[in-house]
């Protein structure tokens, strides 16, 4: 079905404090309802720091949801390329490539947590460049080329060439993009796909609208094309029956979410804590440059539309994972976005719509239906007068072509 896709983002975002055994098998059994649900791209992280961020390997993480899943993609969302050795990561996701059997796309970023490169040893201000080089590699690698040889800083390749390619022969690329020109930049440069993930701050919507354009300039200049099918934008929300409903669902568990790890843990720039839940759910999802839908279908599907109207167009919006809810309506709130916004942006109702209404308008055309089963109660004299006296009236679920038994009785008189 044409028109937006749908996925899901597990960076994750986990409150310290449930056992991380059960934690891994909840957010498998989460990948597991998605796709049953007809999402089609899950996304998982790699972060090494802060507690909340569980998930060390995408790749074992995406290897084990594929043999719980069917159809559903599944996308490294991201791998730190500075972090390893561009050599084994190709590995690695052709691996998955053939585990999922060939349901794998490749994510990459630059290292998301400052803490995560410090513990490493790595320069924050390699970090960009090093993603650069070894997206380079690895996308030679992938596309099986001549053996490579390449002398960098920081990794060597002596006649290297993989053993193994992907399933598909031509695996999806995409590049993590917060605020900066820098990951658009890199998808135009390579061609490959985006995966927005600044759009979850004010200062990401806002820059949503020139991002794209970045991207456009680094791909002429590379002579490469980028398509908008390929640029995933990363959305929260919360949904539920009513909006009052959304709101006392996610008010304690935002809270918690802003205040302990936004603002305590990651102490992001600009950032101030809520004073209480009810300042949470009205700056993160009703004042102005919110960056949240707390509320029914119909808000998610407006919110939408209107993004896709500010951006000029995008080709999946990538719901981003979290606890503001308790697990079961956290589940539900997955469930009504399925059920009841996905067919509005994919168009999937358009037909019975106007199929209601090509009904509605040509009613006339459909009065013969009710005439004739009139005139077979007319030539049985009994039914003919039991319709006559009033005997015979119109059932509360009667038959599509029912006539009008009451007006036919005193037309008869």
């Amino acid at each position: 079905m044409a028109g937006l896709k749908f996925g899901a983002f597990l960076a994750p975002h986990h409150p310290i404090g449930e056992n991380p055994v059960l934690q891994f098998r909840s957010d498998l059994e989460l990948v597991e309802q998605l796709d049953r649900l007809g999402y089609e791209e899950f996304w998982c992280g790699e972060h090494h720091s802060t507690g909340w961020e569980m998930i060390a390997s995408p790749e074992m993480f995406l290897a084990a949801a594929g043999e719980r899943t069917h159809r559903i993609n599944l996308g490294t969302g991201v791998v730190s390329l500075p972090y390893h050795h561009p050599f084994i990561v190709a590995q690695r996701i052709v691996q998955l490539d053939h585990m999922t059997n060939g349901r794998a796309i490749f994510g990459s970023g630059p290292g998301a947590l400052p803490s995560d490169a410090y513990v490493m040893g790595i320069d924050p201000m390699t970090q960009r460049d090093r993603q650069d080089e070894a997206l380079g590699i690895i996308k030679r690698l992938l596309q099986g080329e001549e053996r490579i040889t390449h002398e960098s800083e920081w990794f060597t390749l002596n006649d290297a060439k993989l053993q193994l390619l992907p399933v598909q022969e031509d695996l999806p690329f995409a590049v993590a993009s917060m605020i900066s020109p820098s990951g658009m930049t890199l998808a135009g440069k390579y061609g490959t796909g985006v995966l927005s993930i600044g759009s979850m701050s004010s200062d990401g919507l806002n820059a949503l609208p020139t991002q794209w354009s970045f991207a456009e300039e680094a791909a002429r200049k590379h002579g490469n094309v980028v398509d908008r099918k390929n640029w995933r934008i990363v959305m929260m929300w919360h949904i539920a029956e009513t909006r009052e409903q959304a709101i006392a669902e996610a008010r304690e568990g935002l809270f918690r979410w802003h205040n302990e790890y936004s603002v305590g843990t990651l102490m992001r720039p600009g950032l101030q804590p809520f004073d209480d839940p009810d300042q949470g759910i009205e700056q993160t999802g009703f004042a102005d440059g919110a960056i949240a839908v707390i509320g029914t279908p119909d808000d998610l599907v407006n919110r939408l539309r209107a993004l896709q109207g500010v951006t000029g167009g995008f080709g999946t919006v990538v719901g981003f994972v979290h606890d503001w809810a308790n697990r079961e309506a956290t589940r539900r709130s997955w469930d009504m976005v399925a059920r009841y916004v996905m067919p509005e942006m994919t168009g999937m109702l358009d037909a019975y719509r106007e199929s209601r209404r090509y009904v509605v308008e040509h009613r006339d055309a459909f009065e013969r239906a009710g005439q004739a089963i009139l005139a077979k109660i007319k030539e049985n004299p009994r039914a003919a007068e039991a319709m006559k006296s009033g005997q015979t009236k119109s059932a509360p679920l009667g038959s599509h072509h029912e006539p009008d038994l009451k007006k036919a009785a005193e037309e008869g008189d």
